[in-house]
């Protein structure tokens, strides 16, 4: 596959990555449909592995967000932006603390947009366990999800 094949990659698994905030858009699923079509380009057997890698997380990850609380954030009030600061952490503390910043740096967002909106950190924190009371986990799920399949990809591709 050449460079412009993988900068579309690329840019299908960033698209899911942002689904994934998008309330009715199916953003893991994006990612994984990137990484098959991928795996099907370039079938060499670390495209296979990483493609088998991808459908085990993704599978484990409905699996866990099942099992969670149905997603009620517009009825908690929580605003369409606090996603997109829980995004921006999540991505930047996943590749500053690799992998498992994401989970303090969707946390450290979502306290952030709130901590700016109410002002007040008590009123942060309980907005925070509000958020993720209400559906937040299962973002946050779905999102880390995409961002260990897009981390193995890029992997395969830098170092494959």
């Amino acid at each position: 596959m050449g460079a412009w094949g993988l900068l579309l990659v690329g840019v299908v698994m960033a698209l899911g990555l942002c689904g994934v905030l998008v309330p009715g858009v199916p953003g893991s699923w994006l990612v994984w449909a990137a990484v098959l079509w991928w795996a099907l380009q370039d079938p060499q057997p670390l495209a296979w592995a990483v493609l088998v890698g991808a459908t085990g997380v993704l599978l484990l990850s409905q699996a866990v967000r099942w099992a969670l609380p149905p997603p009620r954030l517009r009825a908690s009030g929580a605003a369409p932006r606090a996603g997109v600061y829980a995004g921006l952490g999540a991505f930047l503390g996943f590749f500053l603390v690799p992998v498992v910043g994401a989970i303090p740096g969707f946390l450290a967002g979502v306290y952030l947009h709130e901590r700016l909106r109410l002002g007040r950190h008590g009123e942060a924190v309980a907005a925070l366990r509000t958020t993720m009371r209400s559906g937040g986990s299962g973002v946050l799920t779905e999102l880390f999800t995409c961002l260990l399949i897009m981390g193995a990809w890029l992997g395969a591709v830098v170092w494959g």
